[in-house]
Order: structure tokens, then sequence, then C-alpha cells
């Protein structure tokens, strides 16, 4: 690896690249190994929400591709902050001293609105979509729900919502480097809200609008919050300018 006061040449970034991506996936594989070790208390989490439904599997192999999609998804969420801080490593050259600490003091932030938008989807957004999608229909048919589907429908439910509340803290720090400003993410607060419910729509399993809007009017409240937070981000970012040229 090239010393920190020489330019890097393409062949060492190449390297770089490499290098990373390789402990990257190490990381991987071990946090889905541990994953996989505790993939009962795993489905006992994820199954909680799910009440009295009682879940079944019909082919051979149904449950063995679910134990090991449930460890791969809990290695991903295990080892991102490792792979997160390999990626932020590797574009840091390419940064000034200033958004590097703009950065890094998003990245704990980003895991906590991560967790969460887990938590609310798990506590709030699952049970009633559970429970709609297991009684609607049922006078006509008994429900018998392959375990591999819910878990499927469960993680990326979780996983979605978990993402999407990690916008304020984008939002933020777009502000605080000057790519968007409050005025703009006012100005397309109309197309947020049609945003929002086209989310809600896409994430949650069901069509009827009582289990859209428990996902979609969160979303509308982080996007104004989002503006408020990127109000306070781009007066402060304006206050740090306004000294930075006093001194020069």
């Amino acid at each position: 690896m090239a010393k920190k006061d020489e330019p890097m040449t393409f062949t060492s970034h190449l390297a770089e690249l490499r290098s990373r991506l390789i402990k990257s996936v190490i990381a991987l594989v071990i946090t889905t190994i541990i994953a996989f070790v505790f993939a009962k208390y795993i489905f006992e989490f994820l199954i909680y929400p799910a009440g009295d439904i009682t879940l079944i599997y019909i082919e051979m192999t149904e449950m063995l591709g679910t134990y090991m999609r449930v460890s791969l998804m809990g290695g991903v969420i295990l080892s991102m902050p490792y792979i997160v801080y390999h990626i932020i490593m590797f574009i840091s050259p390419a940064l000034m001293r200033r958004e590097k600490r703009y950065i890094y003091i998003a990245l704990p932030w980003i895991t906590v609105m991560f967790l969460g938008g887990v938590a609310f989807g798990y506590f709030i957004a699952v049970p009633p979509a559970a429970k709609f999608l297991t009684t609607f229909g049922s006078e006509f048919a008994t429900p018998q729900i392959k375990i591999g589907n819910y878990i499927s429908i469960v993680t990326r439910l979780l996983v979605a919502i978990g993402c999407v509340f990690q916008t304020p803290v984008i939002i933020t720090l777009l502000a605080r480097l000057g790519i968007v400003t409050p005025e703009t993410l006012a100005k397309k607060r109309r197309w947020a809200i049609v945003l929002a419910f086209i989310v809600a729509a896409i994430v949650t399993p069901t069509w009827d609008p009582i289990n859209q809007s428990i996902v979609a009017v969160p979303l509308i409240i982080l996007y104004e919050m989002s503006i408020w937070l990127a109000k306070l981000a781009y007066r402060k970012r304006a206050e740090a300018q306004l000294s930075a040229d006093y001194l020069s």
C-alpha cells in the first residue's frame, strides 16, 4: 500500500480494493457461521410476531434453505459495520478532513436508526400485517403458512423499514456536505408524501390502506424531521464557512 503522503497509483487502488473485499467476505463468512449457530434464537425472534400462526414446511430441503437464508441475513447485519468501515476507509483519501468527520459522526446514528426501524417493524408493522394475511379469506380455507414464505416476508419487511428509517441521518449528512438544502426538501414535500406511500406499498406485504399507512405515516414524519435537521445542519455549515472566510 502506498505511503500516506504519496499519491496512490491505479494498481495500488486495485490492490487495496481487493484486500478490503477479501477482508469483508471473510468477516461475512464468520458472522454467517455465528448466526447459523444461534439460528434457533433468530427463528424464535422472527416467529414471535406471528402469534398463534402454525408454520409448516412441505419440502425436504425447505427448512435447511430457510436456515441458511436466516443465517446469511444475520451474518450480513452483524458484519455490516465492519464492511461499511472498509468502504469508508477506501474512499477516505478522496474526502476532506471535515467530510470524514461528518461521516464518522453519522455512522453510529445510521446503526441506531436502522435498529429503530427494525424495532418499529417488529412491534408495529409485522403483527397487523401477519394477522391480516392469515385471516383474510379464512372462512373459505384453513391457512397453512410455509415457514420459508413467512420468514421471507418478515425479513424483507424488517430490513426495508430499517433502511428507510435512516432517511433523517442521510439527509442531514447531505445537508452538512452542502449537497441538498432545506428549501429544496420543503419544496419536494408533496412528492415525498407520494413516495412514502409508494414505498409502503412495495414494502408492506398487504394491499389494505391501514397496513400501508402504518409504514407510510412514519416515513412522512421522518421526512419532516429530515427537513428540520437539514436546517440545523445547513445553519452550522454556513456558520463554519463564515468563520473560515473570516480567518482567511
